[in-house]
């Protein structure tokens, strides 16, 4: 029997073998008492940190990055080789010779069945559209001022591109191809999203410091969200569940955080590295990549805490869009500096939590006495005793 200091009795259970295991048990808790976590709620290492797995060369100041909805393509603009490189997603490797589009694309979007991918051409003010099977071309000619980025409604049914000169969005029909009305928005749009469940779309205003949100079924502005005049918001992502955007903010060096229900801006800016232009939200919803395009980084944002975790991931030269695959596995960075020769980065995600340790001491019953510890592989129970309380005072 043993006796603590505040009164309570244990005793392992009955026989003498067991009241001498119990103290076998104490004393090798004493002898790993240097190695063993001591309070509860303190976690281990999550497992590897998002690393860069590959670099892949592709055509010249690569800009967007889209994957296809089976996760088995992905497609990245040259904006100085007025082409779309295809990527192999299983193997990471250019595929096939670079499919001719117009001049300067920019943003890139698959259709939600992932039969057709849209392009947006700046300087060539028309829109591509790729057959992703046969990869044939056809063009949408004279679309309006300066395309710059694009994106389809979950079911397929319309696509809004983003006129940055002209201040205003126009809507495509998404199956016959055919553009519709005009849609005015904020200064120097860029960077457009649709929420998961397509009830509204997010039009990223650069020169004005807003955000313009529209009803996606009647394509009417609902209202402006505003992010900052000066902070030159470039791009927008929603995560899964609809409930949060991400807005990142080029002039700032920041991202802004924006509540859907509300429309409203909710926290104050999360800073991030130095002129970020790109950002994508993983398939789970936990994290929220930014690429910092001066720096050639990508920061790493958690989604439930809305901050930066770990060290910012090194990419490539000027990193522009970013895109996960389906599975979340893997998120590809488009490097747009380096002059001619352009690459992508391949990072191999990470979204495992942290696992809590548990204390030295008794298990929520106390039932056990145990001691846990560190190890390479994760957490270790050094000892262990079944004991049973007696009495407490």
């Amino acid at each position: 029997m043993k006796r603590f200091a505040d009164g309570a009795t244990i005793e392992a259970t009955s026989d003498r073998r067991n009241r001498r295991n119990a103290r076998t048990a104490w004393a090798r808790v004493a002898a790993v008492a240097a190695l063993v976590v001591l309070s509860v709620g303190v976690t281990s290492p999550a497992s590897a940190a998002p690393t860069v797995i590959t670099t892949i060369p592709v055509g010249g100041s690569p800009w967007g990055v889209a994957i296809s909805p089976d996760g088995t393509k992905a497609y990245v603009t040259n904006r100085s080789g007025d082409s779309v490189n295809v990527i192999d997603v299983a193997t990471n490797a250019v595929v096939g010779l670079p499919i001719l589009v117009g001049d300067f694309p920019l943003g890139v979007a698959f259709s939600p069945n992932g039969t057709k991918a849209y392009v947006a051409n700046g300087i060539g003010d028309t829109v591509s559209v790729i057959d992703v099977t046969t990869e044939t071309v056809t063009t949408i000619p004279a679309f309006g001022g300066y395309p710059f980025g694009v994106a389809f409604t979950p079911d397929g049914s319309k696509a809004y591109v983003t006129l940055q000169s002209d201040d205003a969005v126009r809507v495509i029909n998404g199956v016959s191809d055919v553009p519709g009305i005009t849609i005015s928005v904020g200064s120097a749009p860029r960077g457009v999203a649709f929420t998961p469940d397509g009830s509204k779309a997010y039009v990223v205003n650069n020169n004005a410091g807003t955000v313009t949100v529209i009803d996606a079924f009647m394509d009417t502005v609902i209202t402006t969200i505003t992010v900052g005049i000066g902070n030159s918001p470039q791009t927008v992502a929603f995560t899964p569940d609809g409930a949060t955007a991400y807005v990142t903010n080029s002039g700032g060096n920041t991202v802004s955080v924006i509540d859907v229900a509300s429309n409203s801006v909710i926290i104050p800016p999360i800073a991030v590295g130095t002129i970020p232009l790109g950002v994508a939200v993983s398939p789970d919803g936990t994290t929220a990549y930014v690429t910092n395009n001066v720096d050639g980084t990508v920061t790493v944002i958690d989604v439930a805490t809305a901050t930066v975790i770990g060290s910012p991931i090194m990419v490539g030269v000027g990193p522009v869009g970013v895109a996960f695959t389906p599975d979340g596995t893997k998120a590809y960075v488009a490097n747009g500096g380096g002059g001619q020769g352009g690459t992508v980065s391949v990072i191999a995600t990470s979204s495992a939590p942290a696992r809590a340790i548990p204390p030295t001491g008794f298990d929520v019953s106390g039932a056990f006495l145990f001691a846990t510890a560190l190890t390479l592989l994760g957490v270790a129970v050094v000892a262990s005793r079944r004991l049973r309380v007696v009495r407490s005072n």
